[in-house]
């Protein structure tokens, strides 16, 4: 098979990798999901155990990109994978819906939420839709140019801010810690819980259902494997980086998790607006408002920023192979990045902005849909790439039965139908894209 191997700089150590996890994962979704895993899971125990069932499938994964990690220790990993486990037609589907439809629309609605919550945070006021428009466009200009002038500044940039973000979700935990149980519901607030029982699926179905959001929130551990070719010792930082990251992630979420159910209790969670401020008013009123706005921005910016560091490098791989255009292949000889390739998830990003977003909602469920799909074969391809002992079939094999599981409830429940079928005309014009573009392209054998 063609190699991606290329001349990228081998700059980023273990803590820089565990940062690109934790950055790729902990973004906005922990701060607006946990109300909607809540309705969909009927339960306050039920909506805990979706977090607990989450963290299982993270960690299932965690296992299964670690070992990829191994196998494949450079730029796109995954995609060689995909490729070498299925062809070279899945993996281009595979990528060529990342860079065209998961990371612009991710970028436009993470920038439209950064700069939103900046402005509350700086100026205690809401932007017009024409200035949050304008502040957002300026982030994603700011975080792509950081990271075309090198891997190095996007990994500090993302250093600084997982530092802040898993700080400010802890601090929150141990607010629910001081604080105590939340207050009794009002009888508006046992209305909403008795609406969201009711709404909620029953049964195994009602639960994976109430997973997808949750998946939502814990995804993005795989975006440390598209960074290999800049990861020293990759072979043996890659595994360590992404175990570590998604450990991290997952004891975090389950602190969060609980905390707002704690504050809030499980009517809160159902009925809040703003979860993580109304959970943090109620320890800090008065406050609250602008510092968790200044909280979501920061995390926000993280996983804007993280975008731009990882996401290119897929289409880098994509191209090398000689499956997309060459001039996306390149990479700076001063800088060492795809610039091309990061120029094009810009692009795309700053059309989706004008064209405009429906914001974290129209996302979340189409995502995850899409994500859990290629997860599971990622998973089933590490058996068959030769890894088909007891301990691989039961963690990659494991990984890819629950990630299919998402799938099939998706295709089963009305909710999340519409959603499903949003991924599968995705899935399908990426398919006329690979047919129209295998006629023109030569594979390279890389660049």
């Amino acid at each position: 098979m063609a190699s991606t191997e290329a001349p990228f700089r081998r700059t980023l150590g273990l803590f820089d990798t565990t940062a690109v996890v934790i950055g790729a994962i902990i973004g906005v979704g922990i701060f607006f999901t946990p109300g909607e895993v809540a309705r969909l899971a009927g339960s306050e125990n039920r909506a805990l155990l979706a977090w607990v069932l989450g963290g299982c499938v993270a960690a299932l994964g965690a296992f299964t990109f670690a070992q990829l990690g191994r196998l494949y220790p450079r730029a796109g990993g995954q995609y060689d994978a995909l490729r070498d486990a299925w062809g070279p037609a899945l993996a281009f589907l595979y990528a060529f819906c990342v860079l065209t439809a998961v990371l612009p629309g991710s970028v436009a609605v993470i920038a439209r939420i950064t700069a939103a919550n900046l402005a509350v945070a700086v100026t205690g006021e809401a932007l017009s839709p024409a200035g949050e428009q304008g502040l957002a466009l300026a982030l994603v200009v700011g975080a792509l140019l950081a990271n075309v002038a090198g891997a190095r500044v996007g990994a500090g940039i993302g250093n600084v801010t997982v530092v802040i973000k898993t700080a400010v979700l802890l601090a929150i935990a141990g607010l629910a810690l001081f604080v105590g149980p939340g207050a009794p519901a009002a009888p508006a607030a046992e209305s909403a819980t008795t609406a969201a029982a009711h709404s909620a699926t029953p049964g195994l179905l009602g639960l994976f259902v109430a997973l997808i959001p949750a998946m939502f929130a814990y995804g993005g551990w795989q975006q440390a494997l598209w960074m290999g070719g800049e990861v020293k010792d990759a072979e043996r930082t890659l595994p360590r980086a992404i175990l570590l990251g998604v450990a991290v992630v997952v004891a975090v979420y389950l602190a969060a998790a609980w905390a707002f159910f704690a504050l809030l209790g499980f009517e809160g969670v159902t009925s809040a607006r703003a979860l993580a401020a109304e959970a943090v008013g109620r320890a800090l009123p008065g406050v609250a408002e602008r510092a968790v706005a200044l909280a979501v921005a920061i995390s926000a910016l993280g996983v804007l920023n993280v975008q731009f560091l990882t996401g290119p490098r897929l289409t880098w791989a994509m191209a090398a192979d000689g499956r997309f255009f060459s001039v996306f292949a390149r990479i700076g000889a001063r800088t060492g990045t795809p610039g091309p390739a990061i120029g094009l998830l810009g692009a795309l990003s700053v059309f989706v902005l004008l064209v405009g977003t429906d914001g974290v909602g129209a996302l979340t469920a189409w995502v995850v849909v899409l994500d859990a799909l290629f997860f599971g074969l990622t998973g089933l391809a590490v058996l068959r790439l030769g890894r088909r002992t007891a301990r691989w079939i039961l963690l990659a094999g494991g990984f890819a039965l629950l990630e299919f599981a998402c799938v099939v409830a998706s295709v089963l429940d009305p909710g999340v139908q519409r959603s499903a079928l949003g991924g599968a005309l995705w899935l399908g014009a990426a398919g006329v894209a690979y047919a129209l573009t295998r006629r023109r392209l030569r594979p390279t054998g890389g660049v």
